[in-house]
């Protein structure tokens, strides 16, 4: 398990997958960690699904340097949160920190943006291995792949596993 004092900030925009901010953020609550949810603009953003999730405030209110990690779920906000250069830099300083980076499904794109995936070893949703390889990754068809503090997934069901190699990674 996580130690208490860990910190994680999770991206939001609209049209994410209910599960994939949801599900990592109350495992990670459950652990310990304290968890921040921020977004590029709104406050509250609606899922897929339309259910929503409000935020602690914008991702340009806070520093890469104060978390421990970043989790970034998928369904179809990576492709919005992408636009946004304050969310390519906080991505960018929490890769290049070492820190605890976690990606699941479309959530690669926006590690594509960020230019933090070259050498790299990862997965994603099938869909967007492209992406991922044209990036400089070895991506692989595989549910979570770990690689230093990368940790990456490809769909809802292999959620269980993503969150625990997110606290293993945590825990180093």
């Amino acid at each position: 398990m996580a130690e208490n004092g860990k910190r994680v900030l999770i991206f939001a925009e609209d049209n994410y997958e209910d599960l994939e901010l949801w599900y990592p953020k109350l495992r990670l609550i459950e652990a310990g960690v304290q968890v921040t949810v921020a977004g590029p603009r709104e406050k509250t953003y609606k899922s897929k699904h339309g259910y929503p999730v409000e935020t602690d405030g914008n991702v340009a209110d806070f520093k890469a340097a104060d978390f421990d990690g970043l989790v970034v779920p998928g369904g179809w906000c990576p492709d919005r949160l992408r636009r946004y250069e304050e969310v390519l830099t906080f991505t960018h300083e929490i890769a290049t920190a070492g820190k605890m980076l976690a990606a699941i499904c479309h959530g690669g794109w926006v590690l594509v943006s960020a230019d933090v995936l070259r050498g790299k070893r990862c997965t994603s949703v099938p869909a967007i291995k492209d992406d991922m390889r044209n990036a400089g990754a070895a991506w692989v068809d595989e549910p979570t792949v770990v690689d230093g503090g990368l940790v990456t997934a490809q769909v809802p069901k292999d959620l269980p596993a993503f969150c625990r190699e997110i606290l293993a990674v945590l825990e180093r």
